[in-house]
């Protein structure tokens, strides 16, 4: 498990040597040996404070029955009473927004940086090779996503692993040639090189660095797939080691004055022999981190459509074992089409890493801000305790955030604008369908005592079982009934002979360990049939297949259920939405964005499975929204 999570959690940040000592030490920056072990230092401590002490140590115990990232964060900390617990949810939305964002940047930026090596090796050849060979990759990428990783992911951990050790080695013959680098473990020199370098260049180192640790954030978004301990030992056993050596290595080359070949430390440093199998072990190595990243973008998007916080989307399982395996057509498209637009509008890695960190600075921020109400909460921490700790470590990714702003120009605004346009798609459908279950909520008229006595009444039935989605739990006769039902019983005046309210419920956890479904029987008729209600509940992270527990239910007798799938009749609810007479403009606006995402979004029975091989009818209500 250790080796499969150093092939997939560590493949971003395993691959930041690539580019991140060159935006530390640009042309503006002087390369004495007082900045270089300034440099060095930054790198050493930041990696040590935010991804070895801040993820590794503490973030990873946040978890939700076993779970990370930020919505497993979102259900821990979920609490309609608590104001600022509201607010955190608001962070942690944009913070999935950021993500969306870095999972756009960092295959772009990692792969091209990866190719840029065959500028050392071949110096003669033209922008416009590397930036075409770059989008050929990224072309390939994406095109296999539909596939999954099942096939491919026994072989991450081992060349990842390889990878580590290769830049672990020509770090270390760094070292050894020049042992005065060890030097730099002063936090002191780090500390005295941005108290030199003052304002504006102080933000701009603070930016560069924060390349160092982008991917740490991994970590946690990893937990669920591979546990805590895993990943600890992958870190601290093979990664962390592993990046400080190669840092070390560059920084002593640095100091050894040799010139730097078209601008790129890394390669620079790599002996000429070797360079093509390094450009070769680099470029599979920054394609095995964009998968990661890709596929964690495929998880987040799944786990926000199941918390109701995203449209309904095609959601495509790769492998039959692993649900976790998800492939999402649109996501996938999307991202590689900004992928190409930025490797097309940037053209270098060191001019995209203008646009890189400040999502990841951002979800960092936001993830130090919730651990305050995690520390409280469940680790039960003292406020002194959770003040000196989570406000230290706030403030220094807040100071990485601010630095990173410095950039926002240059390209930094790319991964705000997707977070910000995540963020209000999450926020409005979030509100759309509480309006629309509200609105369509108020046409219940009928009770269910009132059903039952006109079922006990009839004389006909339909020789049907009907399914009705409520969107709402029903446990007593005094409970109102969804609108189609009454909808159903004036224009025919007949009721099926199986009558089946589905209710479905996420909850906030990302798996249901106990009280899966509850069965009510509001009424059972002498010669079979009747009328009840099944309620079932998921996690954000189990597949909602209401179809596969109602056939499980009906095989063990818990409810009364032809087995044939083409006896069942789904009657769903087809609100037409209007707008409120009174709606102010931007209400306006904000509800014409729902209506465009219910035109994209799939419909509610396909979703829950209950659309491909039933008969579907559907009935279509006037809801005015306000």
């Amino acid at each position: 498990m250790a080796l499969a999570a150093i092939g997939v959690v560590f493949g971003d940040i395993g691959t930041s040597p690539l580019y991140a000592m060159d935006q530390i030490f640009h042309e503006g920056v002087a390369r004495t040996p007082e900045h270089i072990l300034g440099g060095v230092s930054l790198v050493i401590w930041a990696i040590t404070i935010i991804v070895s002490f801040k993820y590794a140590m503490l973030v990873l115990r946040a978890q939700n029955e076993g779970e990370g990232g930020v919505f497993a964060l979102y259900g821990l900390l979920h609490d309609r009473s608590c104001r600022t617990s509201r607010f955190v949810l608001w962070a942690l939305m944009l913070g999935a927004g950021l993500l969306l964002g870095d999972g756009m940047i960092t295959p772009a930026i990692s792969v091209l940086s990866a190719v840029e090596g065959l500028h050392v090796a071949a110096p003669n050849l033209g922008h416009l090779a590397i930036v075409s060979l770059t989008i050929f990759l990224l072309a390939g990428l994406f095109s296999l996503q539909w596939r999954g990783t099942a096939g491919v992911g026994g072989i991450f951990g081992p060349i990842v692993l390889v990878w580590f050790v290769v830049i672990a080695l020509i770090g270390a013959y760094g070292v050894v040639a020049r042992p005065e680098i060890l030097a730099a473990f002063n936090p002191v020199h780090g500390l005295r090189f941005l108290a030199e370098a003052r304002g504006w260049d102080m933000l701009e180192i603070l930016g560069a660095v924060m390349l160092v640790i982008t991917g740490g954030e991994a970590m946690y978004a990893d937990l669920g797939h591979f546990g805590a301990a895993p990943i600890r030992l992958g870190w601290f056993a093979v990664v962390f080691p592993a990046l400080l050596l190669n840092y070390l290595g560059q920084g002593s080359y640095l100091l050894s004055g040799e010139p730097i070949r078209e601008g790129l430390l890394f390669y620079s440093m790599t002996p000429h022999a070797a360079l093509y199998p390094m450009v070769s072990l680099a470029t599979l190595a920054t394609i095995i981190a964009s998968q990661s990243l890709i596929s964690g973008a495929f998880s987040l998007i799944s786990q926000a459509v199941r918390l109701g916080l995203f449209p309904r989307i095609a959601l495509l399982h790769t492998h039959a074992g692993h649900a976790g395996q998800i492939y999402a057509p649109f996501v996938n498209w999307a991202l590689f089409c900004g992928c190409v637009a930025l490797v097309l509008a940037f053209g270098s890695a060191s001019a995209l890493a203008a646009a890189y960190g400040l999502a990841v600075s951002g979800v960092m921020v936001i993830t130090s801000v919730a651990m305050f109400l995690v520390a409280r909460r469940y680790w039960g921490w003292s406020r002194l305790r959770t003040g000196l700790v989570w406000g230290a470590l706030t403030a220094i990714s807040g100071a990485f955030f601010a630095a990173s702003t410095s950039k926002f120009l240059d390209g930094g605004f790319i991964p705000l604008f997707v977070g910000v346009a995540t963020f209000i798609v999450m926020a409005t459908w979030r509100w759309g369908r509480k309006a629309t279950f509200a609105a369509y909520s108020a046409k219940d008229t009928m009770t269910m005592a009132e059903l039952v006595e006109k079922y006990r009444a009839s004389a006909a039935f339909i020789e049907r079982s009907a399914l009705v989605m409520s969107p709402k739990s029903l446990n007593s006769l005094d409970d109102r009934v969804p609108a189609l039902a009454q909808m159903m019983w004036d224009r025919s005046g007949v009721l099926p002979r199986h009558f089946i309210f589905i209710e479905v419920t996420h909850i906030k956890a990302p798996y249901v360990e106990q009280n899966r479904y509850r069965v009510t029987n509001f009424y059972r008729a002498p010669d079979g049939g009747g009328i009840m209600g099944v309620a079932l509940r998921f996690g954000f992270m189990e597949e909602p297949d209401v179809e596969e527990w109602l056939d499980d239910l009906a095989r063990h007798k818990q409810i009364d259920l032809p087995p044939r799938h083409r006896r069942w009749i789904v009657h769903v609810a087809h609100e037409n939405l209007l707008p409120s007479r009174k709606m102010s403009f931007w209400r306006l606006v904000r509800f014409r964005l729902f209506q465009f995402l219910r035109l994209v979004s799939r419909p509610t029975s396909y979703y829950y499975g209950l659309g491909n091989n039933v008969q579907l009818t559907a009935e279509i209500f006037p809801v005015r929204l306000r």
